[in-house]
């Protein structure tokens, strides 16, 4: 329901660590003997700060980059963050990786672009930093190849005018470990707060940005704008994942929070968008220990704005279920979702959400649902929850206002009692989707 990744900043770019010149091997960390497990350990903080998600494009290697984001300033991709010392980040030294992720400063001295969510990973331990670099550096195996080079036009491609952004909006390492080490006596709700301020940086998606991007709140300490919701990136509605009754997670439980990250599904609904590849490339991963932190953390957090709390309205199961379909979108639910979301909206279990009392259905802004009912949407199959499951898109059967009627009818039922949507809006979504690809455009065998 919620989605937690970097890359989606509109208007900046990806992490740009990238050699500049051919390099001179620094002293890594494959000079000295290693302590048992730091690899290990290493790769699970990879885990918990979803690095690959941005930077193992598929079908290529892992962690060689490449991965497109088309924005308006141009078409990025991500970099090369494997241990190859021409191609990746092999001839950094530990000092200049810590810089790197924690400060925004490449080996050259330029700049990242803070889609690298430097300003939460501030927050890192220098434990945790030093094993992150040793995994980068002998747990991963060196890519000799290059991303795509990046389409930005001159002069939003210059680096200089990020330094200020930095000193504005990025804080230090030392305060920003201070504003989140220091907020709880329990090691439980600590571990929670590191977790989500810090590798996870669920902020930089869920919090709402300013005019220059930064985020409003980067920690709980900043107010109640932490993590409340982050608007629409891609056509998907960033929800809050604050205590809000009806669009935030307010009748979540504990082990509802930590089932949706373990498995991306939970009786309180279904993983969508940007958080999809967040559940399949790390949270499905975390120790348990983990996820229960974080889910406790996040229960602590009051909500931003106050909600009439949802109530289920049994009056529309009653009337589909007497054949009444006199409301526009009463028909077309019962031909095309009553199957698999029940004339009582409330789903099946874990594998199909329920449409009553979904957060999603209910934010202000339809987008994520008309999204979902014009392309369809997936949850895939893990260890940890091995089937998957398909609701197909209906783009090409349903009309602008055969979605519109549907949707606010969705929207309407069963307590939902949210704002219907008009037909023009279900047409800006469908005209800025991604079109499939023509018989011509489509790869030969």
């Amino acid at each position: 329901m919620f989605s937690l990744r970097p890359l989606l900043m509109v208007g900046l770019g990806l992490l740009g660590i990238m050699a500049t010149a051919l390099p001179t091997r620094a002293a890594r960390a494959d000079d000295a003997p290693l302590p048992a497990g730091v690899i290990e350990e290493g790769h699970y903080q990879a885990i918990l700060g979803d690095c690959a998600a941005c930077h193992t494009q598929p079908g290529r290697p892992a962690y060689s980059g490449g991965m497109p984001f088309k924005l308006p300033m141009g078409t990025i991709y991500s970099t090369n963050i494997s241990p190859d010392p021409v191609h990746g980040i092999g001839h950094y030294s530990e000092a200049e990786f810590a810089r790197a992720v924690q400060l925004g400063i490449r080996k050259d001295g330029s700049a990242l672009y803070p889609a690298m969510p430097y300003p939460s990973y501030a927050r890192l331990s220098k434990a945790d930093i030093h094993a992150l670099y040793v995994y980068f550096q002998r747990g991963v195996t060196p890519q000799p190849v290059d991303p795509p080079a990046n389409g930005i036009i001159w002069p939003l491609s210059m680096r200089w005018p990020l330094h200020i952004w930095r000193w504005l909006f990025s804080p230090s390492v030392q305060s920003a470990q201070l504003r989140t080490n220091n907020q709880f006596s329990d090691p439980v709700l600590a571990r929670g707060a590191y977790l989500v301020e810090g590798p996870g940086h669920c902020g930089a998606c869920h919090s709402p940005r300013s005019i220059t991007l930064n985020e409003k709140a980067q920690t709980a300490k900043d107010g109640p704008l932490f993590l409340s919701g982050g608007g629409v990136v891609e056509q998907w509605v960033v929800p809050s994942i604050r205590q809000e009754n009806r669009t935030g997670l307010g009748r979540w439980s504990e082990e509802d929070i930590v089932e949706f990250l373990r498995t991306g599904r939970a009786r309180t609904g279904a993983s969508f968008g940007g958080m999809t590849p967040v559940i399949l490339h790390s949270a499905h991963a975390f120790k348990d220990a983990d996820l229960h932190a974080i889910a406790r953390y996040l229960m602590l957090l009051a909500p931003a704005q106050k909600e009439t709390p949802w109530v289920y309205d049994p009056s529309t199961a009653a009337m589909l279920r007497r054949a009444d379909m006199s409301q526009p979108g009463a028909q077309i639910y019962m031909d095309r979702c009553a199957a698999c979301h029940r004339t009582d909206g409330a789903g099946y279990g874990t594998v199909f959400p329920p449409l009553a009392g979904n957060p999603v259905v209910m934010t202000a802004d339809a987008t994520s649902l008309i999204h979902i009912v014009l392309a369809g949407d997936s949850t895939h199959a893990l260890h940890t929850s091995p089937s998957a499951f398909t609701m197909p898109g209906f783009a090409d059967t349903l009309s602008d206002k055969d979605i519109a009627d549907v949707v606010s009818f969705i929207r309407k039922s069963w307590g939902n009692n949210s704002k219907s949507v008009k037909d023009s809006a279900v047409r800006r979504i469908r005209r800025s989707m991604p079109q499939p690809a023509t018989p011509e455009q489509r790869p030969k065998n």
